[in-house]
Parts: structure tokens; C-alpha cells; sequence
């Protein structure tokens, strides 16, 4: 890519491609319809996003099933899917679950785990604590304890499993505790877990020195999982609880903190590609009502008013979709402060969508405050996404933290 971004003619035809199979999949009837059935997405289209248009690992490697096109592509393809609220585990399973499994060093992992994500053939769901674009240790709510079986005096090693000096081997781990929260958490085949080895929340000072990252599979025995209500509808979210659950590790320390770090920073940068894409929509559909919704005889685009939030609205979606791409390629490219780049695209793209889903429902009057409306499943959409992985105040306290620190070295 070079050193000034512009869009390449690939990235122009992938949004062309993206967009109309979003308007044919996701019309307003059929989104509604989705976040009232219990799965609360269509695995059929899911799969064909994975294997048909083949967008679910564009940033995957290519050995995995992906195209190694960086998260720059990726970013297109889910500002277009958020257009259209297009119903599916694109949270938990693309932006979270293949991020970290991705980071991951096991090659062995990667190549298991990977390629039913990419393909749409299965999803996962990613229960650790990432906030303000980053990984929080200290908040880790499950623990680890290894799994141990008797060996002979001086024991051997089983594939996997190690053993100690005393003539024992780790042939695994359970896992206590319990996450709310978890994205895509009640339907994901995979479920990611953040848990502290050997009952430890987060080491000594947070640091995150005992805590691992382990895998557990949907039908495993002590695994419960309970849907949250939530605002928005259309995204679900669970609390998953593990009583002595079996898991399989896949980091452990320090490694897991790093991978979970680099998964909170790309997922703020992917989240603000999403919010850009449904503020966008409510752009384009208040534009269209204020060009043909009349009153007192004429367009009420016509109003000096009318004409104010449109333009405002405008500017806001513009400096968001700039600021959003430039964390997309600066973590593509190394040419910024990931931390920063994650911060400033989720402070820049929550306000900024928020703002303009209240100003559509301001353009659209009355009916914009109706259940039958789209406006209000876009507002909630927007307050919920501003919520998820820190609202804008806090990146904003962490940008602040973060340019400071590095001036006071000057």
C-alpha cells in the first residue's frame, strides 16, 4: 500500500459486491425477523458471506482459508454489513474470535481452529475483559487448574501435556468462573476465555504474567450459558459460566496478554468501521426524506434547519470514515501507535454515531420515534456499540494518558 491511502480498484468492486448482497440478504423485514428468532441469524447467509463471497477472513492468512488482504479490505466489508445490520456473529466471531486466534503462536491451533471461521461454518465468541482498546488482566473472572494424571517414576509426556519433576502430568485444565457480557457468547460453537492459571486474578500487580488463553467447545460438561437482554436487538450477548469446564490451552503467559491486547486494539478499529457504515445509512436515508418529505407545500430539505443537521451530520460521518480507515491502515502498515490509532477511532466513531442517529431521528419528526421506523433500531445499534469496548470518554482518557506520557519524554 502506499504511503498516502486511496482505495484500490478491488477495494472499490469488494464494497460494490458486499453492499448489494447486503440489500438482497438484510432488508429491514428480514433483520426484524432475525432478532426475534432464538438463533438470531440466518447460518445459511453466514455461511455464504464465508464460502460463497469469501469476506469473513480477508486479514486471515491464506494458508488458514483467508486472503491475506489486511485489515484495510476487512474494515470494507464490515462497514458494509453494519449498513445493513446484517444479522450474524460478526463481533464475536470475525473481529474478536479469528483476531485472537490469529495472534496466536501454536501454528497447530491456528489451523485447527481457523479455517470453520473464516469459512462460515462456525463461530466463536470471546470471553475477556477488553476495555478502552485495550486488555484489562485485573478484571479476569475465571480461573485455571491444571489437570493432573499419575505417571511412573520419572514419567513420560503425552503430546500436549507436560510433567513434573514429581512424576505427574498436565493433561489439561478445567476452568471456574463466570463473564457476562460475551458477545455472540450463547450460539458460538468456540468459546475464547481469558482465565488465570492456578487462581491468580491477573498476577501480583495486573500484569497479566499468569493468565493464559483457553478454548472450550460448546457441548463441554460445565458449560452454562444464559442470554442478557440488551438494547439493541439485533446483537446478542450472554453470560457464560464455567463449572470445572474442560479446556484446552492455546497461550499462556506472557503471550496470551500480548494476543489480547492486539485483539482489543484491532476490534476498536473494525467497530468504528462498522458504526461508520450504519451512520452512513442514516445519512443517505435522512437526505432522501428531507428531499422528498413535503410540508407547507415544500421539501423540508428546503429549511434552513433541516439543511443544518444534514450538513452536520455529513461532516461528522466524513471524519469518522477518515479517522477509522487511518487505524485500519496504520495497524495494517505499523505507521502509527496501535494503542493511539485504536483509541482515536472508537472516541471519534461512537460520538460521531451517535450524534447522527439522533439527528435522523430530529430529520424524521415523528416517525422516526416509531417502532416501525429504522431509525430506532440504528439509535440503539449506536448507543450499544458505544458501550461495548469502552465508551468515547474513556478512549478519550486513554488518548490523553498516552500522548502525555510519551511528551513528558521529550
Amino acid at each position: 500500500m502506499s504511503s498516502e491511502f486511496a482505495w484500490s480498484a478491488e477495494q472499490v468492486e469488494l464494497r460494490r459486491t458486499v453492499r448489494a448482497f447486503a440489500a438482497e440478504v438484510s432488508p429491514q423485514e428480514e433483520v426484524r425477523r432475525l432478532m426475534a428468532s432464538p438463533l438470531g441469524h440466518d447460518p445459511a447467509v453466514w455461511s455464504r458471506l464465508g464460502e460463497e463471497l469469501g469476506v469473513l477472513g480477508l486479514a486471515a492468512d491464506e494458508e488458514y482459508g483467508g486472503a491475506g488482504d489486511g485489515l484495510v479490505s476487512q474494515a470494507v466489508v464490515i462497514e458494509e454489513l453494519g449498513r445493513a445490520l446484517v444479522c450474524g456473529p460478526l463481533l464475536g466471531s470475525v473481529i474478536l474470535g479469528a483476531t485472537a486466534l490469529g495472534g496466536l503462536s501454536d501454528k497447530a491451533a491456528r489451523a485447527e481452529l481457523l479455517p470453520g471461521l473464516v469459512a462460515g461454518r462456525t463461530s466463536a465468541a470471546l470471553a475477556a475483559p477488553l476495555h478502552r482498546g485495550g486488555f484489562d488482566p485485573a478484571a479476569v473472572t475465571v480461573t485455571a487448574t491444571a489437570r493432573h494424571s499419575a505417571t511412573s517414576p520419572g514419567g513420560t509426556t503425552s503430546p500436549g501435556g507436560t510433567t513434573s519433576p514429581g512424576g505427574t502430568e498436565t493433561t489439561g485444565h478445567t476452568l471456574r468462573g463466570s463473564v457476562a457480557h460475551v458477545l455472540d457468547g450463547a450460539a458460538a460453537d468456540l468459546l475464547l476465555v481469558a482465565a488465570a492459571i492456578g487462581g491468580t486474578d491477573g498476577g501480583e500487580d495486573g500484569d497479566g504474567d499468569t493468565v493464559g488463553l483457553f478454548a472450550v467447545s460448546a457441548d463441554a460438561t460445565g458449560l452454562v450459558r444464559e442470554s442478557t437482554p440488551t438494547m439493541d436487538l439485533t446483537r446478542r450477548q450472554a453470560t457464560v459460566s464455567f463449572n470445572d469446564a474442560p479446556a484446552r490451552l492455546l497461550a499462556a503467559a506472557p503471550e496470551a496478554a500480548t494476543v489480547l491486547a492486539t485483539t482489543a486494539e484491532t476490534a476498536a478499529v473494525l467497530l468504528a468501521a462498522e458504526q461508520i457504515g450504519a451512520a452512513q445509512y442514516l445519512l443517505d436515508l435522512s437526505v432522501e426524506y428531507a428531499r422528498t418529505r413535503l410540508q407547507f407545500g415544500r421539501p423540508i430539505g428546503s429549511f434552513q434547519a433541516v439543511k443544518h443537521l444534514c450538513a452536520d451530520m455529513l461532516v461528522l460521518v466524513e471524519q469518522a470514515r477518515s479517522v477509522a480507515y487511518h487505524g485500519a491502515w496504520a495497524l495494517d502498515e505499523g505507521t502509527d501507535d496501535p494503542r493511539i490509532a485504536a483509541s482515536l477511532a472508537q472516541s471519534v466513531c461512537s460520538t460521531a454515531f451517535t450524534q447522527v442517529a439522533a439527528m435522523a431521528v430530529q430529520v424524521h419528526g415523528g416517525i422516526g420515534f416509531t417502532w416501525e421506523h429504522p431509525a430506532h433500531l440504528y439509535l440503539k445499534r449506536a448507543y450499544t456499540d458505544a458501550a461495548l469496548l469502552g465508551s468515547a470518554e474513556a478512549h478519550q482518557e486513554r488518548l490523553a494518558q498516552l500522548v502525555l506520557d510519551d511528551a513528558g519524554g521529550l
